[in-house]
């Protein structure tokens, strides 16, 4: 199949400027071949231009990288998804003893363990971070009980960062060069700011929805223990290059096994259904990799937020086909959904589902059963009505309270157990889900963002 790279380049031109993202990169893999394009500008405050050899940050795409390096270990024997957390890093603590005593390598990778998932701490940047982020993880409890639901943790992948700098020897940084990047021939990939710097490198833009952004005032947030669940960055190529080695069960182009058949495999093997498959767009989570069913299609891949930066990736292995978008701000999501439902279509035959949103009449529903206060690490939902309209109040709080202040916003009912909230604050959807359910133990909770949050 041609790829008609004049054609990508003017409909990544059009989605790009009507969503207000004021930069991006495309990579695409059909038929063998890497097709690279850009569009628009790095910074809106220089004009530097937006090039397909451009650095973007990956947010929580690098979780895919860092389950590479433990599926590694688990090629190598030094331990196995079944393994206890507790008898790799000694001394490892919660604030839920039990928990900490038995929670696993596998439960971690499938966001399964019910780990309280956002917790902060910036540690400095020494190499010692994410020793030092274990250690505070004493005051990390639970949201729900392990392996009810998927409930997105970044703070188990930090952990999993440190496991692997045990037993590797490695600080995660390193491991990921001299594991993955090397033998991948990544040379535009890399994890810490300064070595960011040698490359042309996006910045962040915030601003409202439907408005164009303006420059962050800082490029990134993260602190340096964030790296595992947070920052690899690189072109969009590059990453296409890494899910290229996933697409050819681990092996690199040259020949190198990076992965073993087994290992790749397992990474998207299902683990549990998600109880929101809008968000993500997902029908369930594997070891690492996100889940999709594009009517009886399967795909995986995964998507990450930093600061005003958005990236995606989608892989459909049945075509043997992988496409990433990295984008500097604007709205982001609803132009990944404009740009791959067309390109997917085309390229892939697959037909990705619309972006979430209520419906223009929605139905009446008794919001008072959902009423209350919900809490998960970092963020605070107060759902309640006024003037018989649904509203929501979010903080953030703790750890992530400096990131945005409070927001308060309508609800628009979708059924007895769902309800759209507006995309506020440093989002890129227009509409954000907010699912009701009840956990095993009997306790209400709210899932929205992929991660329970239990009515307190």
């Amino acid at each position: 199949m041609n790829f008609d790279h004049a054609r990508w380049q003017r409909r990544l031109d059009e989605f790009r400027a009507a969503r207000h993202v004021p930069g991006a990169a495309l990579a695409v893999l059909v038929d063998g071949e890497i097709h690279e394009l850009a569009s628009g500008v790095l910074h809106r405050g220089t004009g530097v231009e937006a090039t397909p050899d451009s650095v973007f940050q990956s947010g929580s795409i690098a979780k895919v990288y860092t389950a590479t390096l433990v599926m590694q270990l688990v090629d190598a024997g030094q331990l196995r998804l079944d393994s206890r957390v507790a008898d790799l890093l000694p001394g490892f603590e919660l604030a839920d003893g039990e928990l900490a005593k038995n929670v696993t390598v596998g439960q971690l990778l499938s966001h399964t363990s019910g780990i309280a998932g956002d917790f902060t701490r910036d540690t400095g940047r020494g190499d010692d971070c994410l020793a030092r982020y274990v250690e505070a993880c004493r005051e990390v409890g639970r949201d729900c009980p392990p392996e009810t639901v998927v409930s997105y943790a970044s703070t188990g992948y930090a952990i999993l960062g440190r496991i692997v700098e045990v037993l590797t020897g490695q600080t995660w940084d390193n491991a990921l060069r001299e594991r993955i990047f090397e033998p991948l021939g990544l040379e535009h990939s890399m994890t810490l700011p300064e070595e960011a710097l040698r490359f042309r490198v996006a910045m962040s833009h915030l601003g409202e929805l439907g408005t164009d952004p303006e420059p962050a005032p800082v490029w990134d947030m993260l602190p340096r223990s964030g790296g595992p669940y947070g920052r690899v960055l690189f072109t969009a190529a590059d990453l296409i290059r890494f899910a290229r080695m996933h697409l050819e069960n681990g092996l690199a182009p040259d020949g190198t096994r990076v992965l073993s058949a087994e290992s790749a495999a397992v990474m998207r093997q299902h683990v549990m259904d998600t109880p929101d498959t809008w968000s993500f767009m997902t029908s369930g989570w594997g070891y690492g990799w996100a889940l999709y069913d594009w009517d009886g299609v399967a795909g995986y891949g995964h998507d990450g937020a930093s600061g005003g930066q958005f990236s995606y990736l989608r892989v459909v292995p049945g075509r043997g086909f992988a496409a990433a978008l990295l984008t500097n701000g604007g709205e982001a999501t609803s132009f990944f959904v404009d740009l791959f439902q067309e390109l997917l279509g085309d390229l892939a035959g697959v037909r990705m589902p619309d972006i979430f949103a209520p419906a223009a009449e929605p139905p009446a529903v008794d919001v008072a059963p959902l009423a209350g206060t919900y809490e998960r690490e970092g963020v605070r939902l107060t759902i309640g009505e006024r003037d018989g309209t649904p509203w929501v109040r979010a903080e953030l709080i703790g750890g992530m309270a400096d990131y945005s202040p409070p927001l308060e916003a309508e609800l628009v009912p979708v059924s007895d157990t769902v309800l759209a909230m507006p995309g506020m604050g440093p989002v890129s959807a227009p509409w954000l889900p907010l699912v009701f359910g009840t956990l095993p133990d009997g306790r209400p909770y709210v899932y929205f963002g992929m991660r329970a949050a239990p009515r307190v």
